[in-house]
C-alpha cells in the first residue's frame, strides 16, 4: 500500500505543478483549491518565510513570482516521493512526501523582492518538498536561490564564490524524474545509507580534522556538489574540501544535524528539508562576516544521488539570506546600497 500511495501522491503533485504553471495568475487559486489543503503550511525563503492557507500561498508567493517572471516555465531535474524517516532515533512518523528540484526559466520582466528586473532570461533554482495527506498537499518546504538570482541580475551581495557560479544541472544520468514506481528494496537501502551519512558521519566531526567526519567514505572522489549562490559548485571531493567544507567547519565547528522535517528516498535518490535542520555556533569568520559567537540555525534542502555506495552528485540549498540575517547582516540592504550606487 505504501508504494501505491506514493505513486498516487506523486501523480497529485506532478499534476498540480503542471496545472498551476498552465493556469496563469488569475486561475491559480482555483487550481490550488483542487490540490492544496485550505490550511496548508508553507515554509519558504527569507524574506517571504512562513505562509498559512491557500490565499496566502497564491497572493504572497505564486502571483508575485508570475508578475516578475510572466513567461515562467518549470524545468524539473529530480522528482521523487516516499515515507519520511527524518528523526535521529530512527522512528518513522509515517508522513508521506513528494519532492522535486530544478529551474524556473523565464525573462526577468518586473522587480522581484526588490531585486531589479533586467529584462533578460534567467534560470532560478527551486526546490520543494510537499507533504501529502488524504489527497491534499498539507505542508510544503520551498526554497529559491535568492542570492544566485541577485547575481544573475548583476548584484554581488556576497564575496566572489570559492566554487563555480551558475552550476545547477540535472543528474548526469538523466534518471531523476521518477514518475514510475521504483524498486522498494533499493529505496530502503538508499534511505538507510543517507541516514548513516547525515546522522552518523556528518555529526562525527571532532572540530579538528576534516577526515574525522568521514566524508571520503561516502563521497566519490569525483563527486559533483552543486552549492547555492555565494558558495558555488565543487566538482570533486578535493574541491568540496578546499572550497567549502574547510571554511564551513572553520565558521561552525560544533555544527550538528538535527531531526529533519523530512528525509525520503526513492530508487538511488534521497532528499530532505530541514528548517533549523542544522544548528551551530558562529565562532569563525565566514564569507566576510566576522564571528558573532552566537547560535545560528540553517534552513536548507538537499538531494543526493547514490551509485556503488558513494554519493556522486549532491544538489544543495541553503537559505543564505536567513543565515546572514542571524549575523546581523541584511543582504537586501546590501542590494539596496548597490542599486543606489548604480543609479548615481
Amino acid at each position: 500500500m505504501s508504494s501505491e500511495q506514493n505513486q498516487q501522491n506523486k501523480q497529485l503533485v506532478w499534476e498540480f505543478w503542471q496545472r498551476l504553471e498552465a493556469a496563469g495568475s488569475n486561475q491559480a487559486a482555483a487550481v490550488a483549491f483542487d490540490y492544496v489543503s485550505d490550511d496548508v503550511a508553507w515554509h519558504g525563503p527569507d524574506p517571504i518565510n512562513e505562509l498559512s492557507g491557500i490565499d496566502a500561498f497564491v497572493t504572497d508567493y505564486w502571483q508575485p513570482l508570475l508578475h516578475s517572471f510572466p513567461d515562467l516555465e518549470r524545468q524539473s531535474h529530480i522528482f521523487m516521493g516516499g515515507r519520511s524517516s527524518g528523526r535521529i532515533d530512527g522512528s518513522n512518523d509515517g508522513r508521506m512526501w513528494v519532492a522535486g528540484t530544478g529551474l524556473f526559466n523565464a525573462r526577468f520582466t518586473n522587480d522581484y523582492l526588490t531585486i531589479p528586473a533586467n529584462n533578460e532570461a534567467v534560470s532560478i533554482r527551486w526546490c520543494e518538498f510537499c507533504r501529502v495527506d488524504d489527497e491534499k498537499i498539507v505542508e510544503s518546504f520551498f526554497l529559491l536561490d535568492i542570492v544566485d538570482l541577485m547575481q544573475q541580475a548583476g548584484f554581488q551581495v556576497l564575496p566572489p564564490s570559492r566554487g563555480i557560479d551558475g552550476q545547477y544541472p540535472p543528474p548526469r544520468a538523466r534518471d531523476g524524474i521518477m514518475l514510475e514506481a521504483q524498486d522498494e528494496q533499493v529505496s530502503a537501502y538508499t534511505l538507510d545509507h543517507i541516514r548513516r551519512f547525515i546522522f552518523d558521519a556528518l555529526n562525527s566531526y571532532d572540530q579538528s580534522k576534516l577526515k574525522s567526519m568521514g566524508i571520503a567514505d561516502y563521497f566519490h572522489p569525483d563527486v559533483r556538489w552543486y552549492g547555492p549562490g555565494g558558495i558555488g559548485a565543487c566538482l570533486s571531493l578535493k574541491e568540496f574540501e578546499d572550497n567549502h567544507q574547510r571554511h564551513w567547519l572553520h565558521a561552525y565547528p560544533d555544527r550538528l544535524v538535527q531531526d529533519l522535517d523530512a528525509l525520503i528516498a526513492e530508487g538511488p535518490y534521497s532528499g530532505g528539508p530541514g528548517w533549523a535542520g542544522v544548528k551551530a555556533t558562529h565562532t569563525g569568520d565566514y564569507l566576510d562576516a566576522p564571528a558573532t559567537n552566537k547560535p545560528v540555525e540553517f534552513n536548507g534542502l538537499d538531494f543526493w544521488k547514490l551509485e556503488n555506495d558513494r554519493y556522486i552528485e549532491n544538489w544543495v540549498f541553503v537559505d543564505m539570506v536567513h543565515l546572514f540575517r542571524q549575523f546581523g547582516i541584511d543582504l537586501f540592504e546590501r542590494l539596496a546600497r548597490q542599486k543606489d550606487t548604480k543609479a548615481n
